[in-house]
């Protein structure tokens, strides 16, 4: 991984720690009931989200990928098939309740979602204690094109459960919402994809070649992201690259900034969150999905 993407993944990521001195024995059970890595602090109780799995078909499985069984977690409605399938990724620190509380929320709205452990292969954020331990001994060592493989068995596993293998999209956080512009130019079957403020830019790597802002004419879907004007990380010379790109090459996506938000806004166990822009945020996936999925 070369200095600049380095740079660059700590930035996009630092905006998630702000500096906070705190007693570990008072949070640790708590991160690991809910698969938070010890990176993930503090977490911010009072404003996190719990969507219930009533009504919902709900729980872990396994997809078998290369080089083993890929788990992920699932949810959908409890009745119902030919179900519109969204894949949720990530951000670096795995399937952690948030992101399983997003599938939740995607499932009382119809969908079948499932969120994919994409490191399992490389490690287990949660068992690290930093940001930096995260990126360099998990992070850096994830090719894209073992995650878009992942994914696509994914969607082959959702259409064997009941999902509808004609109405695919996928949506991402930080991490993952880079991941969310690469797969839509992957994926020609993709219907929709929804990118929360994920990297757009950065130094190729050999697991890393490409980054959105390289793929943005080879878009097979439209794809909506969602980015903060105080994000830290991602500069918005880059956004407004981005957007530039996409309209140059007559893609249907669309990119809406939020001036007064950082980075991962939408993270509402973070003190990052943003309750105005995550709702509106959320409020243009299901209507993006609905329009295009």
């Amino acid at each position: 991984m070369s200095e600049r993407t380095t740079e660059l993944d700590q930035a996009a990521f630092d905006s998630l720690l702000p500096a906070a001195q705190m007693n570990r024995r008072g949070f640790v059970t708590t991160l690991a009931a809910a698969g938070f890595a010890l990176a993930v602090q503090p977490v911010q109780a009072s404003t996190v989200i719990s969507t219930d799995a009533s009504g919902l078909d709900a729980g872990s499985a396994t997809v078998k990928v290369s080089g083993g069984e890929l788990p992920i977690y699932y949810a959908r409605p409890a009745q119902g098939d030919k179900l519109p399938v969204v894949l949720v990724v990530q951000e670096i620190f795995g399937v952690h309740e948030h992101i399983r509380d997003v599938c939740r929320r995607l499932a009382k709205q119809g969908y079948l979602a499932l969120a994919p452990e994409l490191f399992f292969r490389q490690g287990d954020p949660t068992k690290l204690e930093n940001v930096a331990d995260i990126l360099s001994s998990i992070v850096s060592k994830v090719p894209d094109a073992q995650v878009m493989a992942d994914l696509d068995a994914c969607a082959e596993w959702a259409a064997t459960r009941g999902g509808d293998a004609a109405r695919l999209a996928i949506t991402g956080f930080c991490w993952g919402g880079r991941i969310a512009w690469l797969y839509a130019a992957h994926n020609p079957r993709l219907k929709a994809g929804v990118a929360w403020y994920g990297r757009l830019d950065g130094a190729p790597s050999d697991n890393q070649p490409r980054h959105p802002i390289d793929i943005a004419a080879n878009l097979n879907a439209p794809v909506l992201g969602l980015y903060g004007g105080q994000d830290q990380g991602i500069p918005l010379d880059d956004v407004e690259a981005m957007r530039e790109a996409i309209k140059a090459a007559g893609k249907p996506s669309d990119i809406v900034v939020y001036p007064d938000a950082p980075h991962a806004f939408h993270a509402d166990y973070r003190p990052s969150f943003r309750k105005t822009e995550a709702e509106d945020g959320w409020k243009r996936l299901l209507e993006w999905f609905s329009k295009n999925v």
